[in-house]
């Protein structure tokens, strides 16, 4: 709806929060049984990518948060399905392997930083934060190489702690100065308000 009707976009938007915001959203969701509701995310997900193919890459494109450049946007609906499908990973229990699709969720991740500051009421710091990561195949995946706060360590736990799908504690992402640490203690890529994140498990 965002990329082929804005302005229907903006109308839902406004009932959606006017609604209850996420509870409304998943309502229809939760009426369907599960092939049902497989279904029709595989047919979202179709509809998604062909409209994406046909939008004009210079265009901005509405969204829950600011506006949003068209290959940003489509970045973060990749982010956003792979964070929902990590949840539900978790709920069975299953192991999915990471790939070098994961680089798409860690760049919003890392250029997600002054909005992670934003939604929450501070001020994004200046200076910038190296982030240096594992990627699956052993490769590097680096951003700021020349900042003096960093974080480094792998891909996989970076993406889980940016979408709030892991605690930083329970990762082995090695976290060095007070821009760094603080970051990670707020980083956020999704829209909206800021999440809870995730407690500590010690696992």
């Amino acid at each position: 709806m965002a990329l082929q009707d804005p302005d229907a976009f903006q109308a839902d938007m406004v009932d959606l929060i006017a609604g209850g915001g996420t509870a409304l959203s998943v309502a229809p969701g939760r009426a369907l049984t599960g092939r049902q509701l497989l279904s029709a995310w595989r047919n979202d997900r179709e509809a998604l990518v062909a409209a994406s193919r046909t939008i004009d890459a210079s265009a901005r494109i509405p969204w829950y948060g600011p506006a949003m450049g068209a290959r940003s946007f489509i970045t973060a609906r990749l982010m956003e399905t792979w964070a929902h499908g990590q949840d539900v990973v978790d709920a069975l229990e299953a192991t999915r392997e990471p790939t070098a699709r994961l680089r798409h969720v860690a760049h919003i991740g890392v250029r997600a930083r002054a909005f992670s500051y934003l939604i929450n009421g501070k001020t994004p710091p200046a200076d910038p934060v190296r982030v240096a990561l594992t990627a699956p195949d052993g490769s590097l995946w680096e951003w700021d190489t020349s900042a003096a706060d960093s974080v480094q360590g792998s891909a996989l736990d970076f993406c889980l702690v940016v979408t709030q799908r892991k605690h930083i504690d329970d990762t082995d992402l090695s976290v060095h100065g007070s821009l760094a640490v603080e970051w990670m203690k707020i980083a956020q890529a999704f829209a909206g308000e800021p999440g809870g994140g995730r407690v500590a498990t010690g696992r």
